[in-house]
This record gives structure tokens, C-alpha cells and sequence, in this order.
């Protein structure tokens, strides 16, 4: 028998569920293998149901080829295991998903692959959360029962289709950035990229690099920043600015070395937002964009800017500004979201508008009756980390102490 059920509970759970002794993670990317692993060092196993057939499917699957972490790796990587010494300062793709395929064997994972979350809800009369999956195209469903639920799911769980006008009409290659891979097969067209963030940005310059021509849309302000100022990377050095000036102050210190480095980027259609960029990032999440090149691009009009599309025409689009110019292809750098509402019965913890916990980072990684959160800080990697070890560390707590009064009631 195990540690929390009594000899007829386990005998209904034999028989109707899947019980998992420890929690049940749902996601396999780096936030759900963070969990996990900090979970196993804690003595506490568990189980990732991910619904693709490998980990990290969003690296591994829906992601460019020259992509880099956009951070250098000391603030990447993964609690308890750092990235291998000889790594660059900014990993591959390739290294990347190496070094998440070493952590999964390292704390040795387990996984089950290729089932879907259809619906997670706690059972009130079993005091536990139930989890179905389906396979995808199998016609069979499971479910699973455990104490506890770990929602590591992520920010990035389905592509943002934007509604524009006339898109639908437009004959040409329609593809968002997940399935996009280089900018081989669009060598020698013309190519709009919605979307003005840091992947938006780096398929242009990727475009650039396949002789391609490029236009970027720009609809709203924009912070673009040199991915490293001063010597120091400048994600870094905001980190270490942060122990001793206010947010204000290194704000200002941001934008003045980047208008010595870039100049004044207005004239290129590129407005700055009123808000400094970490002040900006904390109150709505909005990353700045941190440049590898392609401001470069911008200024030699190799990448041109426009404002937003107003619609899109069979052979191109009309923008907001009066212009129009045909293209061959459009690219939909428009992000990604959480899919957590359309399979979590649970509207107390979660928001049902944007799939995020309702408290804010460093509050929004634990919710009631054994639910928890990984991965959904806004703040990266980093911020995934952060809650896995919180999150690690109760479950192993209320584990622990089961497990003692067990032990003395036996």
C-alpha cells in the first residue's frame, strides 16, 4: 500500500485511474523538466505527460534554425545542473536541446509522450486531481490521479493568429514563425513580417542573409537594445544595476547608451515607448528587443518598416498609412499563448482572459488543493527556475511529513 490511501481507495483507483504516486506534471519543456528534476532531489518522483512525442517540442519543432538563447547561459540554465563550460556565451538551438536531453537523462525524467490534456479538475470526493488525455488520433483516452497538479504548460503553448483583413485572400505563402525554419525558400521574394519582437526582428535579418527583401511591420512602440553594452552582456549588467540604482534610474542608463550605440531610431519608424524598457517589462511583460543585427539592416534599407496593415490584398497589403506594395509572403511573427483555460477547471488560480496565474511574479506559482504553476513568470528561463524550486520544495515539505506520519502510524 502506498503512503496516502487506504486499502479501498487504492482498490478504486486500481480500477478506474492511473494513479501517480507523486505529482503529475503536464508540459515536458524546459519548465516541466525543471519541476521534475527539482522534485527527484528532493526524494519526490513524478510523472511529465507532454502531448508531443519529444521533450522541448517548441524548440525542437516549431523554432528557427539560427536561433540562440537570446540571454547569456548563466541565466538559462536549469536548477542544479549548469551548461557545459565549453558552450558559447549564447547556446544554439542545437546546444540547447542537447543540454535539455542531458538534464532529462541526468534526473531521469519520466515522461510519457504523445498524450493531450483534454481536462484537469480536482475531485472533491477522492480529494484528488484528475487528468484525461487523449492520443491524438487513436480514439482512446486515460486518466490520471495524484495529490498534486503541476501546470508547466508555459506562455508559449499555441500560436497567436492574428484576425487581419483580407488575409484569407492573399495567394501567396501565409506561415507563422513555428513554421518557419530559414529563409532559403524565400530567396529572392518579397516577404512582410507582422510582428516586431525579437523573433520578428531575427527572421528578418534571416530573410536578409537569403538575399530576400524583407518588410517589417512596427504597429506600436518599441524598445530595441544592444544585446550587449559596455563590455557586459545587457541583460547582465541590468541584473547588477538593479542590486543598487532603481528601476527608474537604470532605465535612463539603458536608453542613453543606446542612443550613443543606435542613435535615434525614430527616424527608421521606430518609436520608443514612454516607459523604460525594464519598467515597461515589469508592468506589462512586453520584452525589449535585444539586437543581433538587424537595426543595421534597417538603417542600409535592406529591411524596410511600415506602420500597421490596414488589409491585406490577393497580391499584397494596403498599411495604415496610405501605401500599399505587393508581396510573395507573410510571415506571422505574432507570438504565442497559454492554452491552460481550454483543459484547467479551475478558475480561481488561473486567469480565463490570457491562461496566466492571477498573481503576479514572485506570487503566481502556487494555487489551492495541491495546483501549482511553472513557467509562466514572463521572465524566461530564469523565471521558470525560480518557481520550480519553490514549487519543488512544498510538495517535498507536505511529501515529507505524510510520509513521517505514516511511518509512526504504522
Amino acid at each position: 500500500m502506498n503512503l496516502y490511501y487506504s486499502q479501498e481507495m487504492e482498490a478504486k483507483l486500481a480500477h478506474d485511474f492511473i494513479h501517480v504516486l507523486g505529482p503529475i506534471i503536464v508540459g515536458a519543456g524546459p519548465s516541466g523538466l525543471a519541476i521534475a528534476a527539482c522534485l527527484k532531489s528532493e526524494g519526490v518522483p513524478s510523472l511529465v505527460i507532454e502531448r508531443s512525442h519529444c521533450i522541448a517540442s517548441l524548440w525542437q519543432l516549431k523554432s528557427y534554425d539560427r536561433l540562440r538563447l537570446h540571454l547569456p547561459k548563466s541565466f538559462c540554465q536549469l536548477p542544479l545542473m549548469p551548461f557545459p563550460t565549453e558552450f558559447p556565451t549564447y547556446p544554439t538551438k542545437e546546444q540547447f536541446v542537447g543540454y535539455l536531453e542531458d538534464y532529462a537523462a541526468t534526473f531521469g525524467v519520466q515522461s510519457v509522450f504523445g498524450e493531450s490534456v483534454v481536462k484537469a479538475e480536482f475531485d472533491e470526493g477522492l480529494g484528488l486531481w484528475r487528468v484525461k488525455t487523449v492520443k491524438e488520433g487513436s480514439g482512446w483516452a486515460r486518466e490520471y490521479v495524484s495529490r498534486w497538479l503541476v501546470v508547466a504548460t508555459g506562455e508559449n503553448a499555441e500560436e497567436v493568429i492574428p484576425t487581419i483583413g483580407g488575409l484569407s485572400d492573399f495567394e501567396g505563402t501565409v506561415v507563422h514563425t513555428s513554421g518557419y525554419r530559414s529563409g532559403e525558400a524565400f530567396r529572392g521574394k518579397k516577404v512582410v513580417v507582422v510582428g516586431c519582437g525579437n523573433s520578428g526582428m531575427e527572421v528578418c535579418l534571416d530573410l536578409c542573409n537569403y538575399d530576400a527583401m524583407p518588410t517589417i511591420i512596427v504597429r506600436d512602440a518599441v524598445h530595441i537594445l544592444p544585446r550587449e553594452m559596455l563590455g557586459r552582456s545587457t541583460f547582465g549588467l541590468c541584473m547588477w544595476l538593479l542590486k543598487w540604482l532603481p528601476v527608474q534610474m537604470v532605465d535612463r542608463l539603458l536608453l542613453f547608451v543606446t542612443w550613443l550605440m543606435f542613435g535615434d531610431t525614430t527616424r527608421f519608424g521606430l518609436r520608443r515607448p514612454k516607459l523604460g524598457p525594464l519598467e515597461l517589462k515589469a508592468i506589462s511583460g512586453k520584452t525589449p528587443v535585444l539586437d543581433v543585427g538587424t537595426l543595421d539592416k534597417i538603417k542600409s534599407g535592406d529591411i524596410k518598416v511600415y506602420p500597421g496593415v490596414k488589409r491585406f490584398t490577393s497580391k499584397g497589403a494596403e498599411f495604415v498609412d496610405g501605401r500599399s506594395e505587393d508581396f510573395d509572403a507573410v510571415i506571422l511573427a505574432t507570438g504565442y499563448r497559454s492554452n491552460v483555460p481550454s483543459w484547467l477547471k479551475d478558475s480561481e488560480f488561473f486567469s480565463e482572459a490570457d491562461g496566466l496565474p492571477k498573481r503576479p511574479f514572485p506570487n503566481g506559482w502556487k494555487g489551492e488543493r495541491g495546483l501549482y504553476a511553472v513557467g509562466f513568470t514572463k521572465r524566461g528561463l530564469l523565471g521558470a527556475s525560480i518557481d520550480a524550486t519553490k514549487v519543488a520544495q512544498d510538495i517535498a515539505q507536505c511529501w515529507n511529513s505524510e510520509a513521517k506520519q505514516n511511518f509512526c502510524a504504522s
